[in-house]
């Protein structure tokens, strides 16, 4: 159809909105998580045992926590775009493996394993042209 063909002059703007977007959605999932403090961060680095990791629970929380308040800032702006995207990807890893451990399935992982699917693409494409790491 004649109206879509000249979207694709658009493809930065798309990449603003997606950026914007999940940017935003990210930090309220992640920002609750890093004012729980150490307590909250233990718990949720608790996690990593999935992958045999049983060392330093608050450490690891607290990275889960600032990739994904501290990751969807910096989303936003376009900053750091790649090594954020990457940290990303494996906090959704994290997140679905503790799913399924959980016995939760495929619908119970489902959220985490979508994003990181988007993270893993966002690798790939880069911050778009309305980004600081562009400037």
């Amino acid at each position: 159809m004649a109206i879509f063909d000249n979207l694709g002059k658009y493809r930065n703007t798309g990449l603003l909105i997606l950026r914007i977007g999940i940017g935003i959605m990210m930090m309220v999932h992640g920002l609750p998580k890093i004012m729980g403090g150490p307590e909250k961060w233990a718990g949720l680095g608790g996690s990593m045992k999935v992958i045999n990791i049983n060392f330093l629970p608050m450490f690891w929380g607290f990275m889960a926590a600032i990739s994904e308040g501290l990751g969807g800032f910096l989303l936003i702006l376009g900053l750091f775009f790649r090594p954020v995207n990457i940290l990303l990807v494996f906090t959704m890893i994290i997140a679905a493996l503790v799913h399924f451990g959980k016995g939760d399935g495929l619908s119970g992982a489902s959220h985490a394993i979508e994003l990181g699917i988007v993270f893993f693409g966002l690798i790939f494409i880069g911050p778009g042209k309305y980004s600081v790491d562009r400037k």
